[in-house]
């Protein structure tokens, strides 16, 4: 039955009907829903609607089930393309180049993203072209349409609002959403209860995010903006809560927000950022010049490292020195020495005196005696 169906969307598609070669593949994805051709096609009838989310959307389901399928990195490329996502439209045209090596479809949108790169960059604005056209009315069709009966402009009227309202209804979105930002991010909450991380598909481009909700026995729930501003994908984070799933989406830019979703006709304002003092902080002082405290105790400290004593003191800052530097053991045999041999033995080697007594050791010529 997919196979029926998807021979029909083909037929379709060639008939320039994509609306219903989208439907086709849609009731046959139903059917088969591993068929990475079929979500790869499907993406091309989606292109050729300008619907470019859903396109890279279905791309990605497709790579997903067939990493080394060319076609859906193709469809991937173009739809980014035209979105003017240049980088993320040459990783995925490089990728698809690397599985049809013969196909020059890749080397030449390779070469435009990288034409399109280089204007973007110094400044210059790029648009794809479109096949659209806009057909003028004749002025006597305008008469004639001036004098139809109001009573049937009235229905027709009735009709057409009608219409919109049912419309509104079946697209209104399934979960609810909103976001905050930071300076250096924008948080994005769906409020969907219950779901299972496994139900959640989440991709990032460079200004895009693709968010598919597709539980059992449910329509799937699809979410995919073409973002205010670029992010980068490789920090984007995305954590599945009881109550609701919480995208963070890392800025690449210093830029405020001003909406979720990109519109031409706002202008990005930049992030005034506290500057961060790097110094350090200078002491109050009531004279004119003020003075590095912590440069002057540093050179107080190598003045006394390098002073040279002679006699008693000279032979007192020597011991301090290596009393110092020792370690725990050196420190202990010091100590234990210079005590029990009232200040004539001085030793290091723990292992020497610390299982004994020492015995004072006075210099020639002299008599060790204990105060009374």
């Amino acid at each position: 039955m997919a196979k029926e169906l998807e021979k029909k969307a083909k037929e379709a598609f060639f008939d320039d009907d994509f609306a219903l070669a989208v439907d086709l593949y849609s009731q046959a994805i139903e059917l088969d829903p591993n068929d990475a051709h079929l979500f790869a096609d499907r993406a091309q009838a989606h292109i050729k609607l300008n619907a470019f989310t859903e396109a890279i959307s279905d791309a990605n389901k497709a790579i997903h089930l067939n990493p080394s399928l060319s076609k859906a990195y193709l469809r991937k490329g173009t739809a980014c393309m035209k979105l003017e996502e240049y980088h993320t439209a040459k990783v995925a045209l490089q990728c698809g180049a690397a599985f049809a090596q013969d196909d020059s479809r890749f080397a030449n949108l390779i070469q435009e993203c990288d034409r399109c790169i280089a204007e973007e960059s110094s400044g210059l604005s790029s648009t794809l072209s479109s096949n659209g056209s806009v057909t003028s009315v004749p002025s006597g069709n305008v008469s004639h349409l001036s004098n139809t009966n109001d009573g049937v402009a009235k229905e027709v009227e009735a009709d057409s609002l009608v219409s919109q309202i049912n419309e509104v209804a079946l697209n209104r979105p399934k979960y609810r959403h909103e976001y905050y930002q930071k300076p250096e991010e924008v948080v994005v909450t769906i409020f969907a209860k219950g779901i299972s991380a496994k139900d959640v598909v989440v991709d990032f481009g460079e200004q895009i995010l693709s968010v598919t909700i597709d539980v059992p026995g449910q329509d799937a729930y699809h979410f995919q903006p073409r973002l205010f501003g670029k992010i980068i994908p490789n920090n984007c984070r995305v954590e599945v809560l009881s109550t609701k799933i919480e995208i963070r989406l890392a800025k690449a830019e210093d830029i405020n927000w001003a909406s979720l979703e990109y519109s031409k006709d706002i202008l990005p304002t930049k992030i005034n950022k506290p500057i961060v003092q790097s110094e350090r902080p200078a002491y109050p002082s009531s004279k004119p010049r003020t003075r590095d405290w912590d440069k002057l105790e540093a050179q107080v400290k190598k003045e006394e490292k390098e002073e040279k004593l002679d006699g008693d003191a000279g032979l007192n800052k020597l011991f301090r020195d290596i009393y110092q530097n020792a370690d725990e053991d050196m420190r202990r045999a010091m100590s234990k020495s210079f005590l029990e041999s009232n200040g004539t033995v001085l030793s290091t080697d723990w292992k020497e005196v610390g299982s004994k007594k020492v015995e004072g050791s006075p210099p020639d010529g002299m008599e060790l005696k204990k105060w009374e």
